[in-house]
């Protein structure tokens, strides 16, 4: 049995949401942006962004996150209708992010099945 759980987030979830956010644009991109971009991506501003979309979801889109068993959240994807037009798709996974850490366990695919799930019971066409 897994020691962690893909459920849909809730506004309660965006202070955890939003830390596994920064946290992960941190390890990622250390790298590829200015490390004092990196360091001043603020907690509370993304906290306060994940809250407004938790407590007020666009229309057909979800938040998924993967929590262990102590209930602290390991990772998140998000997803919804395609938002660039594009002829193709209608549906899209906007964002998936998993903290290095517990990353290479099967978690990222698990996240990225529950949205993509998601996404086809919401009749997005996937062609």
């Amino acid at each position: 049995m897994a020691a962690w759980t893909i459920r849909e987030a809730n506004a309660i979830d965006a202070p955890a949401v939003a830390r596994v956010h920064v946290d992960c644009w941190r390890s990622t991109y250390k790298d590829l942006i200015p490390a004092d971009f990196l360091q001043g991506l603020s907690y509370r501003s993304r906290e306060e962004r994940w809250r407004r979309r938790l407590e007020h979801p666009p229309d057909r889109s979800t938040l998924f996150v993967a929590e262990d068993h102590a209930g602290r959240i390991l990772g998140f994807a998000d997803g919804g209708p395609e938002r660039s037009g594009d002829p193709e798709y209608d549906g899209e996974l906007y964002a998936i992010y998993l903290l290095p850490e517990h990353q290479r366990k099967g978690i990222g695919r698990r996240l990225f099945r529950s949205a993509a799930a998601y996404l086809a019971e919401h009749r997005f066409n996937a062609c």
